[in-house]
């Protein structure tokens, strides 16, 4: 691309009401606004010539608020909310954009429910890798309440504990018994981190689900030289806030792996963020 597009977007800016508000000309800091408004330019460009491709129309609708431009990053959020294109590739890139699992509020088990447990008990608290019990097929009101209770609150597969009760140190997981047609296999599982538990909704870094959980397809991405798209699950009508910010995730990972196919910038107009370029540093 010519830089003419730039330099006009910036003049556009210099003329306008936020003047007074911009950098001083020839600042480090002016050069970093240049930089992030060729981000917005390239991705403008992208997206148009992307959605031309597809036939896809321009979109018209009012623009982000501050939490979902926050949530897209600011590049990609002025380049949606600047030019009808990018709308109509957002909409069509993020039609089956999913909600991440871990997201989802769990849904609560029904009275007599069974699911596939592994359990065990421990006199202290456990570190390391520690294999569980395998319990079958049992009922969650049937393991010490303090367990069922953790195991409620957390997503399907996710390993719970270390949770403490009068009878010491516990790690549990759990599965609704008709999501499989056999036993588990018992594994080593790692525990949470120290004073942590699971919370609700979220599986601890150190503990993830164990290798038998359903792992959800990837949604393969628009152009598939650009690899997976972001995996996740389906069906979270009445979550719609879930939704829309599992869109703007996508999204964004969308657009940075098509940046990184298609886009080589030229000294000068790096990414404002490189570390490797010398106006990028932040100070008071």
């Amino acid at each position: 691309m010519p830089r003419a597009p730039l330099d006009r977007r910036i003049g556009e800016l210099r003329a306008g009401p936020m003047n007074a508000a911009l950098p001083t000309p020839g600042s480090p800091e002016d050069r970093q606004l240049a930089r992030w408004l060729t981000q917005v330019i390239l991705t403008e460009v992208l997206c148009e010539d992307e959605a031309r491709s597809l036939g896809l129309s321009p979109v018209e609708r009012p623009a982000l608020d501050r939490l979902a431009s926050v949530e897209l990053g600011s590049i990609n959020a002025a380049a949606l909310n600047g030019n009808p294109w990018v709308r109509a590739l957002f909409d069509h890139v993020t039609a089956d954009a999913t909600v991440p699992s871990a997201w989802q509020p769990p849904q609560a088990a029904e009275a007599g429910e069974l699911f596939h447990v592994r359990h065990r008990r421990f006199a202290g608290r456990p570190g390391g890798e520690e294999a569980l019990e395998d319990l079958g097929v049992v009922e969650l009101a049937s393991l010490p309440a303090a367990v069922a209770a953790e195991l409620r609150r957390s997503p399907y597969g996710t390993v719970v504990g270390p949770v403490h009760d009068a009878l010491g140190w516990h790690l549990a997981t759990a599965h609704p018994a008709s999501a499989s047609t056999q036993n588990p296999p018992i594994a080593p599982v790692p525990t949470a981190a120290p004073g942590t538990t699971s919370a609700r909704g979220t599986t601890s870094p150190t503990a993830p689900a164990p290798a038998t959980a359903p792992a959800p397809a990837p949604r393969p991405a628009l152009n598939p030289s650009l690899g997976p798209g972001v995996g996740g699950t389906r069906g979270a009508a009445g979550h719609p806030a879930l939704v829309e910010a599992a869109k703007r995730r996508f999204f964004a990972q969308w657009l940075d792996r098509l940046r990184a196919e298609k886009v080589d910038l030229v000294p000068g107009l790096e990414h404002p963020g490189d570390p490797r370029q010398p106006d990028n540093h932040h100070k008071h």
